[in-house]
């Protein structure tokens, strides 16, 4: 997990091309979702954090995203 604060938006963009860098996560709602999603373009940057894999996400007790994952989220509901 990468905080956003931690991290220049250079080195991001870098990471984020070599698919170092495949979620992003609301550290204060414990949710995390795809890099296009519409609700995490709004985070702001101090809650914002990465993610390597959807494997790491939930390693660290996040959710999936109702808007941009909702099949994930859905069976995370019914667990």
């Amino acid at each position: 997990m990468l905080q956003h604060l931690h991290v220049t938006d250079i080195a991001l963009r870098a990471m984020i091309r070599k698919k170092q860098i495949t979620f992003a996560g609301n550290s204060k709602a414990g949710i995390y979702g795809k890099l296009n999603c519409r609700s995490g373009k709004k985070l702001l940057r101090k809650n914002r954090v990465f993610f390597t894999d959807e494997a790491e996400a939930l390693y660290h007790n996040y959710r999936p995203c109702g808007h941009c994952m909702k099949q994930e989220y859905s069976i995370f509901k019914t667990v």
